[in-house]
């Protein structure tokens, strides 16, 4: 693929940087469910841009909306001062959200979500006079971003080793079973798992920890849904030791498990809950945390004189009138076309997509699913875990089809829009390359 620009200067994130400038994989542009590179192919987007764009690109509402906002307000400073679209936007996210969420504070990207809702957790028990509670417990596997928070919290070795520790952490178990390998939807084993708490508890004493994040599907693992009642054991152990629990929704927020929330869909509703990627459609980068009104009450009623700072935290682009913009007309489009109920009626089809066509393929290890988020894990080709992942995945490329390769897996989230004609090219071409590269 030729370009007509310099390749050199941009240091591209989570890429190998020199593979990639040899032979580059440009998209141009992007409608529906397609994207078109560079020389004009259509290329199937198998992965909703990266868990972000569910409704499909380049939506006429959103474009509207974004380009309507650019012209109007397109800047607001958000320290001292307010715009009606960030109002209007977190009464629209509090009424989506589970019963008892209703506090929405702005971020711009995942990330930041996940490093706000840490700071949120341990002011929180500063301000009930708990100051030892700082530890946070996360869970091998988890993902919650890239900033130092996230990463601490976080159980992928490969996003800690070149930074090392800044927090107090431990980690639970992943709850990825061999008998659970080949699932469809929940696994029926591994709620016991949650239990592994009262560990973290008798090791380090209650009085000691903040809180517990979990993402309720993991998601940039490789698909990992919670096994059936582990989450609600969850819940249940983290009230008995008076624990925050924080569920990074970045991921499940909006749609993906066939309903509004990851929470909505397992039944267990967290203390704070972190969005970002559908919020917006991708169109504009934002994230929220949104807390409980205990945690936004606690912050209002113990800060003193009314003129002061609650919360000593935010970011020059919090609540930006743009992004507002686009995740009103986002949210919007997901709720009038009732995009959730369809990932929820239409999932099962694509669960059987999935397991028939490539539980006995070569080099597959499992096959695992939730609402629409799928993903395989590849054998290693000898010594290198990673290799066959990404090969698989560049030879999807080269047959029109984006899947996104991360560790040992291939990972797939159709849009919420994407018809059944498109889920059966995106399976089956991984089906066939799977075969070719046999």
């Amino acid at each position: 693929m030729k370009t007509d620009f310099g390749l050199s200067a941009y240091w591209m994130p989570y890429t190998g940087n020199r593979q990639f400038k040899q032979d580059p994989r440009i998209i141009t542009g992007a409608d529906g469910v397609w994207f078109t590179d560079s020389d004009g192919r259509k290329v199937l987007d198998g992965h909703s841009g990266l868990w972000t764009s569910g409704l499909g690109h380049a939506r006429p509402e959103i474009t509207k909306a974004v380009s309507e906002q650019v012209a109007t307000l397109d800047f607001c400073p958000p320290f001292q001062f307010g715009h009606p679209k960030a109002f209007e936007l977190a009464t629209k996210i509090a009424s989506l959200m589970p019963e008892g969420l209703n506090h929405v504070f702005f971020t711009n990207s995942g990330s930041e979500s996940a490093d706000t809702s840490l700071k949120m957790a341990r002011a929180y028990w500063q301000l009930k006079g708990e100051t030892k509670k700082t530890r946070f417990i996360g869970r091998q596997k988890g993902y919650h971003g890239v900033n130092f928070g996230g990463v601490a919290v976080g159980g992928i070795p490969a996003n800690k080793h070149l930074f090392g520790e800044v927090l107090e952490t431990d980690h639970l178990s992943h709850t990825m079973l061999p008998e659970n390998v080949f699932s469809r939807g929940m696994p029926e084993t591994g709620a016991h798992l949650a239990q592994e708490l009262e560990r973290f508890v008798e090791l380090y004493g209650a009085e000691t920890i903040a809180a517990v994040i979990v993402e309720p599907m993991g998601g940039s693992a490789g698909v990992l849904p919670p096994p059936t009642g582990y989450l609600k054991r969850l819940r249940e152990l983290c009230d008995k030791h008076r624990i925050l629990l924080i569920f990074d929704e970045v991921i499940t927020g909006f749609g993906r498990c066939g309903a509004m929330t990851g929470s909505d869909a397992f039944g267990v509703v967290p203390d704070i809950l972190n969005v970002a990627k559908q919020l917006t459609n991708g169109v504009i980068p934002m994230g929220a945390v949104i807390a409980s009104s205990e945690i936004h009450n606690t912050f209002m009623e113990t800060a003193g004189p009314d003129y002061l700072l609650e919360f000593a935290h935010g970011y020059t682009y919090s609540a930006h009138p743009v992004a507002c913009a686009a995740g009103l007309a986002a949210l919007d489009v997901l709720v009038d076309e009732q995009l959730p109920q369809r990932v929820a009626q239409e999932a099962p089809y694509f669960e059987d997509l999935l397991h028939e066509q490539l539980s006995e393929k070569p080099f597959v290890t499992d096959v695992r699913n939730y609402g629409f988020a799928g993903a395989i894990t590849l054998e290693a080709a000898g010594d290198e875990p990673l290799k066959r992942p990404f090969e698989l995945a560049m030879a999807m490329w080269e047959q029109g089809v984006l899947v996104r390769y991360g560790g040992d897996t291939i990972q797939m989230a159709p849009h919420f829009v994407m018809q059944r004609p498109e889920l059966e090219r995106l399976v089956g071409t991984l089906s066939d390359c799977l075969d070719r590269l046999a």
